[in-house]
């Protein structure tokens, strides 16, 4: 792995325990298995440390974006997870 996809998965996986906590994170990490673990440095750094880490929306803004896409998409499990995430966002019912 290059410094700069070690920097992203890092920023990644800082951003991800943010927003789903580290209970989810550390579950979802124990579980990965060899077939997995490179989806889950594909997300960790993908998701997480290049599009939930840019500094041009807040948390709670893409949690709302992501919250609506996923509804939208009918992707019921994630949907369900990042309505959960809210309140590590900060994003609220109204919203």
């Amino acid at each position: 792995m290059s410094q700069r996809s070690e920097d992203r998965y890092a920023e990644g996986l800082a951003t991800r325990r943010a927003v789903l906590g580290d209970a989810h994170v550390d579950r979802a990490l124990a579980a990965t298995t060899p077939i997995d673990r490179d989806f889950q440095t594909f997300i960790t750094e993908g998701a997480w440390g290049t599009v939930w880490s840019r500094p041009h929306f807040s948390h709670r803004e893409r949690s709302i974006v992501t919250i609506a896409l996923l509804a939208g998409l009918g992707q019921h499990e994630e949907f369900a997870m990042h309505l959960r995430a809210t309140v590590n966002t900060g994003a609220s019912r109204e919203d």
